[in-house]
């Protein structure tokens, strides 16, 4: 499946602001189970300055700085995804290694899982707390297998939690997400890694679309419209697997990945610094359309 992706930021300052520095990270990711055929980026005002490379977890990212007094702040990535659907055998022959089987193979320090470990530590936005350690354990029994255990940590969150839009913001912690029941696909995210890693284990952070218009006879999945994300375990000689909380679903053709990381903050879809003394207003439009 072929996709159109059309990704607005738009800042307003309430000030006149006379210089900008920016990071984005709004290119999709290549990689065996999706391809960035093409992508564009237009900034306006103009940058003096614009730099592209890629970060330490492999993803595209564009800084770009803009050294002329202005008001608005316009970003605009269009890209062209192609989705690639690949059989999995290995789903069915080693989805039936245990967790702890997983956590012992992943304090090796073997050449094939250096990249593993960086996906173990907590971070700020992962901290677990004794509550948050005793509603994965529900799920991470003696014995169960990675995978039939992270389908039910899903499943548990995506029933528990009820998805609110404005409730949370970034900084909201885990514990009050936890005590609220509710958030919005950041956080259940969060939730679901901060769960894998009180155990021991691997996880990852994807953002990322959701096809904006469902295909006919299903129904439109919770964050289409903004930028999405999920979660990514490891499961030995199946590699990275995707799991999204908030639609209770594996990740399939209509997800379509942006970045991964530890964590948000590592790959935040734009930020920057900016010599202003005022308030801005931020607008963010996503449009994901099939095109074949």
């Amino acid at each position: 499946m072929l996709y159109k992706i059309v990704h607005t930021t738009s800042y307003i300052y309430s000030e006149p602001v006379s210089i900008c520095h920016n990071i984005a990270r709004l290119v999709p990711r290549s990689f065996d189970k999706q391809l960035c055929k093409k992508s564009t980026i237009s900034i306006s005002p103009q940058p003096g300055v614009m730099n592209e490379y890629e970060d330490f977890f492999g993803n595209k990212v564009m800084y770009f700085a803009i050294q002329q007094e202005h008001k608005n702040l316009t970003v605009t990535v269009t890209s062209e995804v192609e989705k690639v659907n690949r059989d999995n055998p290995e789903m069915n022959l080693y989805a039936a290694v245990p967790w702890q089987e997983v956590k012992d193979l992943a304090r090796q320090s073997t050449t094939a899982w250096l990249d593993v470990h960086q996906y173990i530590p907590e971070t700020i936005f992962t901290a677990a707390t004794p509550e948050i350690t005793a509603y994965a354990l529900q799920s991470f029994t003696p014995g169960k297998p990675m995978f039939d255990a992270t389908f039910n940590l899903m499943q548990r969150i995506y029933q528990d939690f009820e998805f609110r839009t404005g409730f949370t913001t970034i900084s909201t912690p885990l514990s009050e997400v936890m005590k609220a029941r509710k958030g919005v696909c950041q956080d259940f995210a969060h939730l679901a890694i901060a769960c894998v890693r009180s155990v021991g284990l691997p996880a990852r952070y994807i953002s990322g679309y959701l096809e904006t218009i469902a295909p006919p006879g299903k129904e439109k999945l919770a964050g289409a419209d903004a930028s999405h994300a999920w979660f990514s375990v490891y499961i030995p000689y199946m590699g990275w697997v995707d799991f999204d909380p908030t639609n209770n679903q594996i990740p399939a053709a209509q997800h379509i990945t942006a970045c991964w990381g530890r964590d948000y903050a590592d790959i935040a879809p734009l930020k920057g610094v900016i010599i202003n003394s005022g308030p801005h207003q931020l607008a963010v439009s996503v449009d994901v359309k099939r095109m074949v």
